[in-house]
C-alpha cells in the first residue's frame, strides 16, 4: 500500500516524491511505502487550511458535527478492514484492534461531535454588569498523534479540534501511518470540505518539525514522549504559540494491606502488559504491602505464564508483539540491564516467536527506586514489585520518578483512598480500575507527564480562544 499525504481534499505523494518503507513489526516483512513529507507539503497543508478556516469556522456547531458523525459511522462500517490494518502496523492483536483501538477511534468522533452541541455559554451577572464569554476557533493548528494507539489518539485529537472550527495539519507517526490514511479517503467520501482536515505523513525531525516551527499554525497539540515535548514546548514559547503536551509515564500500581487481591492481581496483570506495555498509563512500578507482598506476588506469577507472544493476526492471542524494530531494541536494552544486574530477580517465560519484534513479558524484583528501569519510561512489557511497609514511604516512591501522569489504587478504606490520591502527584488517580475513562474529564499528567489536559471541554477550551463582552445590565 502506498500512504498518500491528503492536502486541500486530494490524496498526493510528497512534493520530493521520497518514501519511507512500511514494516509489519511481527514479521519485520515490508508491507508498503509511506510517503516522506517536508516543509513544501507543509506549505501547501497551510496554505489549503487557511483557505478552508473562513467558511468552516462559519458553519454552525452543528453543521461540523454532522462531518464528524460520518467520518465515524465510516470507520464502524470498516472496522474489520481498519482493525487488521491497525494490527499489521503496529503488531497488536487483532483481538485488541477489534474491540478497543477502532471502536474507540468512533466513539472519540461521536462523543466531541455530541458534546460540542450540548455546550452552553458562560455569562456572569453581577454589579449592573452583563459578562458573556464568547469562545472562537483559534484558526489553523497543528495535531501530532503517537505510533502506539494510532487511530484511537488521532481522532482524539483532531476530533475536538475541527469541531471548534479550527482547520487541521495533522500528522500520525511514521510507524504506523495506515490508519490515518484510510480515515482521509472516508473524508473524501463523506464531502468533508477540501482544506479542512490536512494528514501529512513523514519523519517526526522532518514534518513534525516543520509543521510545529510554522507562523501560521496557532497552536500544536502533541502525544509522545517527554523528550519530544520539551523541544516542542521551547519552539512554541519562543513563538508565543499555543501547545498541549501529552507526554510519558511511570506510573504506580498500588496494592494496599485490604485491597481485593485477587481483583488487584488481574488489573495489575491488565495494567502492566496491557498493547505489551506500550501505553503511556501502564503500571509499570507496583508497589504491594508487606503482609500481602508473597500472596500477590505468587498469584501474578501464575498469570504470568499464560502471557505468551503470539501471532497478532490469531484471534485468540492476547500479546503481540512491540510496534517497530527500533522500539524493541530500546526495550531489549532494559532486559538486558535487568538480566546482568545479580541483584535482580527476573520472572519471565520462554519466548515461543523465532521472528519479529516479540519480548516476553516481564516482572522484576529487587530493583532499587533509583535504578534506570523504575526511572526511565520504558513503555514495554516490564513491570517492577516492590513491598512497602507504610503510607509514608509508599508516597515516597510512588512521586520518586520525573513523570506524574496517572497511579492506581487498591484498597476498601475509602478514607485511605482518598488520603493517597491527595498525595500522590499525577494528573489522574484511579481507585479500584484502571484506565477507567468517561471522556468528559481532564486527561493529563504533571511534571515531565506533561501540559495542559485533552477531554470534553477542556480539549475545546484548548482549541478556542475565549473573549468576554461586557454590557450593561440596562442596554
Amino acid at each position: 500500500m502506498e500512504i498518500l499525504n491528503y492536502i486541500d481534499g486530494n490524496l498526493l505523494p510528497s512534493k520530493n516524491n521520497e518514501w519511507i518503507d512500511n514494516y509489519n513489526p511481527a514479521t519485520n516483512q515490508i508491507i508498503g511505502r509511506v510517503s516522506q513529507s517536508k516543509i513544501e507539503d507543509v506549505e501547501l497543508a497551510v496554505n489549503a487550511a487557511k483557505k478552508a478556516l473562513p467558511s468552516w469556522r462559519a458553519l454552525s456547531i452543528k453543521e461540523r458535527a454532522e462531518y464528524l458523525l460520518k467520518l465515524s459511522t465510516k470507520i464502524e462500517e470498516n472496522l474489520e478492514e481498519l482493525a487488521l490494518l491497525e494490527t499489521r502496523d503496529t503488531g497488536k492483536p487483532i483481538h485488541t484492534s477489534k474491540n478497543i483501538d477502532i471502536p474507540r477511534s468512533a466513539k472519540n468522533l461521536r462523543f466531541f461531535a455530541e458534546f460540542a452541541i450540548n455546550q452552553k455559554e458562560e455569562e456572569f451577572h453581577g454589579e449592573g454588569l452583563a459578562n458573556f464569554v464568547k469562545r472562537s476557533p483559534i484558526g489553523v493548528v497543528g495535531c501530532i498523534s503517537p505510533w502506539n494507539l494510532p487511530l484511537y489518539l488521532f481522532t482524539w485529537k483532531i476530533a475536538p479540534a475541527l469541531i471548534a472550527g479550527n482547520t487541521v495539519i495533522a500528522k500520525p507517526s511514521e510507524f504506523t501511518p495506515t490508519t490515518a490514511f484510510m480515515l482521509s479517503k472516508y473524508c473524501k467520501e463523506i464531502g468533508l470540505p477540501a482544506g479542512v482536515l490536512n494528514i501529512l505523513h513523514g519523519l517526526g525531525p522532518e514534518v513534525g518539525s516543520a509543521i510545529v516551527n510554522h507562523r501560521e499554525i496557532k497552536a500544536i497539540s502533541f502525544t509522545g514522549s517527554s523528550r519530544v515535548g520539551r523541544i516542542i514546548a521551547d519552539s512554541c514559547g519562543k513563538q508565543m504559540k499555543k501547545f498541549s503536551l501529552e507526554l510519558g509515564g511511570k506510573n504506580p500500581f498500588i496494592i494496599t494491606e485490604n485491597a481485593d487481591i485477587d481483583k488487584a492481581v488481574s488489573t495489575a496483570m491488565r495494567a502492566a502488559f496491557t498493547n505489551q506495555g506500550q501505553v503511556c498509563l501502564c503500571g509499570s512500578r507496583i508497589y504491594i504491602h508487606q503482609n500481602i507482598y508473597e500472596v500477590v506476588k505468587n498469584k501474578m506469577l501464575e498469570k504470568l505464564k499464560a502471557l505468551q507472544p503470539g501471532n497478532p493476526e490469531d484471534s485468540l492471542t492476547r500479546f503481540g508483539s512491540l510496534t517497530s524494530i527500533e522500539h524493541f531494541n530500546k526495550v531489549k536494552h532494559y532486559e538486558t540491564l535487568a538480566k546482568e544486574d545479580q541483584a535482580i530477580t527476573v520472572h519471565q517465560e520462554n519466548l515461543k516467536m523465532t521472528e519479529g519484534n516479540f519480548i516476553a513479558p516481564m516482572l522484576l524484583e529487587n530493583v532499587d527506586a533509583n535504578h534506570p528501569i523504575n526511572q526511565d519510561e520504558i513503555f514495554g512489557p516490564i513491570a517492577t514489585l516492590q513491598p512497602y511497609k507504610s503510607e509514608e514511604e509508599l508516597v515516597t516512591l510512588a512521586n520518586s520518578t520525573q513523570y506524574g501522569l496517572c497511579a492506581s489504587i487498591f484498597t476498601n478504606d475509602r478514607d485511605q483512598a482518598n488520603r493517597l490520591a491527595l498525595k500522590i502527584d499525577t494528573g489522574i488517580v484511579w481507585i479500584n480500575s484502571w484506565l477507567a475513562r468517561d471522556l468528559r474529564t481532564p486527561f493529563g499528567g504533571v511534571k515531565a507527564s506533561g501540559f495542559g489536559r485533552e477531554g470534553g471541554h477542556y480539549a475545546l477550551n484548548f482549541f478556542t480562544e475565549p473573549k468576554n463582552i461586557c454590557f450593561p445590565e440596562e442596554l
